[in-house]
């Protein structure tokens, strides 16, 4: 079979984007502009900000993208490109890049949901085998996903407020942590010989949803009554009771759904899956239960055009095409396209 080369594009929030994945499986090459130090400042990030970064960029890595590759646009299969979710104008701007790209260079377009991406970032490191469970944790999104093929998504739980990323970022700032909180966070609580005691959201009984405001407001309150009290924090110790409860709902529910849906194989995706103490927890967790569990390397979890091209990749098999018409899907769902 002839070997397909799928030039993806990724641009749904603060990273600009380009890559060459070979076959799905392999990356040829992968440029990541980040524009975390310019929106460090502000604790987040600004999306009239990332669009005008994005306009900057956009050329340049998919002209680095080429030449770490050392290819051509006519060596070239398709053209992958985040259709959403994400910030419309962030999303816009890739979008348009890909599309006068594919239309110049004659080429096949297919637009990709960025969750898709996240979970296909496993398939550039290690076989998918179906079943499988993917437990997506990032900036905006907690969930569960069910899949029994390629393409086939069954949403089984997902956050009913703050995603784990967002309680990460707000909790962050509360303790004076720099953006982006997570690692921060991450680094305090492993550090820490004590934890504060916080709150367990598990929800109704058999839910897979998650819900972590609450456990953010536990934070916020437990600050407030101890600067009333005049008495001064640990912030190691409230990143540890803060960490400790979101790995043990995490890990607790991703178990309970492996068991119930009797799947081969769990992974996880997305930026919060780089959180030292969520891997760990996972990784124990089902070395116990005899399931294997892969996540895919750091560089691989924040956002990438690798994984689009991965998604991409097999959506373009399928017979999956976009065309001109396309355009940003700021609340796109997570849908199959089997």
């Amino acid at each position: 079979m002839e070997n397909q080369y799928i030039l993806a594009i990724e641009t749904s929030c603060d990273e600009t984007a380009a890559a060459i994945i070979k076959n799905g499986t392999e990356i040829i090459s992968n440029v990541v502009s980040s524009q975390i130090e310019s929106h460090k400042r502000f604790g987040g990030v600004v999306p009239e900000i990332a669009s005008r970064h994005h306009v900057e960029q956009i050329t340049i890595v998919i002209e680095e993208a080429l030449a770490q590759a050392k290819m051509k646009p006519s060596d070239l299969t398709a053209v992958a490109i985040t259709e959403g979710p994400g910030l419309v104008g962030a999303l816009l701007i890739g979008i348009n890049a890909a599309k006068a790209f594919a239309w110049a260079h004659s080429l096949p377009i297919v637009g990709v949901h960025h969750i898709a991406g996240h979970i296909y970032a496993n398939a550039l490191v290690q076989p998918m085998e179906f079943p499988l469970l993917a437990l997506v944790v990032s900036g905006g999104h907690t969930e569960l996903v069910y899949m029994k093929e390629h393409g086939s998504f069954e949403l089984i739980g997902e956050t009913r407020d703050d995603a784990a990323g967002e309680a990460y970022d707000k909790v962050a700032r509360v303790l004076n942590l720099p953006y982006p909180g997570g690692p921060h966070i991450d680094r305090l609580a492993h550090e820490a010989d004590e934890a504060v005691p916080f709150p367990r959201v598990w929800l109704d009984e058999g839910s897979y949803d998650f819900s972590f405001s609450g456990l953010k407001s536990a934070v916020i309150n437990y600050k407030h009554n101890m600067d009333q009290r005049g008495e001064e924090i640990i912030p190691a110790h409230v990143a540890k009771g803060f960490q400790d409860s979101v790995v043990e709902v995490l890990t607790g529910k991703t178990l309970r759904a492996a068991r119930e849906f009797g799947v081969k194989q769990v992974i996880a995706a997305g930026g919060v899956s780089a959180n030292k103490g969520l891997r760990t927890a996972l990784e124990e967790t089902f070395a116990r239960e005899g399931i294997p569990f892969y996540v895919p390397p750091l560089k691989l979890c924040t956002d990438n055009a690798a994984m689009i091209g991965a998604a991409g990749a097999k959506m373009y098999e399928a017979g999956v095409r976009g065309n001109m018409k396309m355009n940003g899907r700021p609340s796109k769902e997570l849908t199959s396209w089997v």
